[in-house]
């Protein structure tokens, strides 16, 4: 099925959920690395990387999600968001997010684009870019 702007927006609806659920120690982390395709670039200021197996895709995001956990993370709220379709296989999604620990603080308030493609294995992000604060 092509990708269209609800696909994607309902899509990463869907990453966001399994995100906070593992941040919260609830969730199954193959469930969320089940929303990425490798190889896979994430790149912020602090540099990029690619990763290039299922493993270091794990590490990464373990990471990630292990320093949410001891922020105290429990979700995340979209406070805009735009879906630009390139073609029938791929979407950008940017986002500026506000990330909320349980009492309803705010975390971080990071912008994040993500390059979403659809292949055989259904929606994957093959590309993950924080924003400069």
């Amino acid at each position: 099925m092509p990708l269209d702007a609800t696909v994607v927006g309902r899509w990463i609806e869907g990453y966001f959920d399994a995100f906070a659920a593992c941040a919260r120690g609830q969730g199954d982390m193959a469930l969320l690395l089940g929303h990425f395709g490798v190889p896979m670039v994430v790149t912020s200021d602090e540099g990029v990387v690619t990763l290039m197996t299922d493993d270091e895709a794990a590490a990464v995001m373990q990471s990630q999600v292990d320093v949410l956990r001891a922020l105290g993370f429990d979700h995340t709220k979209v406070l805009q968001s735009e879906v630009t379709v390139l073609n029938g296989a791929s979407a950008l999604y940017r986002a500026s997010l506000s990330r909320r620990n349980a009492d309803g603080g705010e975390i971080d308030r990071p912008t994040i684009t993500y390059l979403v493609t659809d292949d055989v294995a259904g929606p994957r992000i093959v590309l993950l870019a924080a924003h400069g604060q």
